[in-house]
């Protein structure tokens, strides 16, 4: 039995001049990446070779994909938008319980100030000079005040960013769902 000849193919793409080109070679290097045609000997079309995606294609391909991804993770975790809110509400408990610890611990050492101070007065009232320890104790409380003051601001602007946050994963979940 002898072998039948191969077919004979053509390549048809475009040049950089833009001129269809027809070839049985194949298609040059730097023109594969714009896409091409192989034709059959009767110069029917049994081929179409898409051009290459540009760079902007495959990151926005890249980002689809990772967002698909995350939006997949997010509704392993949520499975509705009721959980969303129960989530919510434990992290707002949450960052409001170490808020008022904070405020519990700045009316303690309000105390403490307080109570040195008219031990300084005191003193003072009595014609005699403050010790330096009691000063430097008074000092340290003050300093102790302010970095709870500055806690807690940081607590509450973490409060309003989980609230953002959760506004919008509540969003997404919801639009996911539907």
């Amino acid at each position: 039995m002898a072998a039948e000849p191969p077919e004979v193919l053509l390549y048809r793409y475009v040049d950089s001049r833009g001129i269809t080109v027809m070839d049985r070679q194949g298609v040059p290097p730097e023109y594969a990446g714009k896409g091409y045609q192989v034709l059959n000997a009767q110069g029917r079309v049994v081929q179409v070779v898409p051009p290459a995606p540009s760079a902007e294609q495959i990151r926005q391909a890249e980002a689809a994909k990772a967002q698909a991804g995350a939006d997949a993770q997010l509704l392993r975790q949520y499975r509705s938008v009721d959980d969303v809110e129960r989530a919510k509400a434990r992290k707002l408990a949450e960052i409001d319980a170490l808020i008022g610890v904070a405020q519990g611990n700045t009316q303690g050492l309000a105390a403490q100030q307080a109570s040195l101070q008219g031990q300084a007065a005191d003193l003072e009232r009595a014609g005699r000079a403050v010790p330096q320890n009691l000063i430097d104790q008074m000092n340290d409380l003050r300093d102790q005040h302010n970095a709870l003051k500055a806690e807690i601001s940081r607590y509450q602007q973490a409060r309003q960013q989980a609230e953002s946050d959760f506004a919008q994963l509540r969003a997404r979940v919801s639009s996911l769902l539907q």
